[in-house]
């Protein structure tokens, strides 16, 4: 079985068109030490994950500033909000620049769709982080830094 990187779950090469099937996979999914796997009541099964198990497909935002809640609907209806407990990460891609990921549960991430990475940037703000200008968004109480705000031209 393999996850591709836009979150299609795949079964001998074919892709998986029952969204009921995909969701039951999902909620036996878990990470080991060194990989992805399916964990029954009798085998553990390794599964390919082209980038992260998940993609955030629908954000819920509540609230203002230090108050704001930034909350994540994944592609199997799994929400989770932003904050200490499902941390935010920004990666650099090869290709796609920044990649966003949201945490959704004991090692597992999804990478958060790209229309979703614009709605993000637009609740940005900078803040100073170890004496450094830091463009990032606030969720939950905590502020996830994307980049320095002088590499994306905000200035130092």
């Amino acid at each position: 079985m393999r996850i591709g990187a836009d979150g299609t779950w795949y079964y001998m090469k074919s892709p998986i068109g029952r969204i009921e099937l995909v969701k039951l996979f999902a909620s036996i999914l878990r990470r080991d030490e060194e990989r992805y796997v399916l964990v029954t009541p009798v085998e553990r099964v390794g599964i390919t994950v082209d980038d992260a198990p998940f993609v955030a497909v629908e954000m819920r935002v509540t609230g203002e500033g230090a108050g704001r809640h930034i909350a994540f609907r994944t592609n199997v209806d799994d929400w989770t909000q932003a904050g200490a407990d499902h941390a935010m990460r920004f990666e650099i891609g090869a290709a796609e620049g920044l990649k966003p990921y949201g945490h959704v549960r004991a090692g597992l991430w999804a990478r958060v769709s790209r229309a979703l990475y614009y709605d993000l940037v637009e609740l940005g703000e900078t803040r100073a982080i170890d004496g450094v200008a830091m463009f990032g968004v606030v969720s939950d109480g905590v502020f996830f830094a994307m980049a320095p705000a002088g590499e994306i031209g905000l200035g130092a």
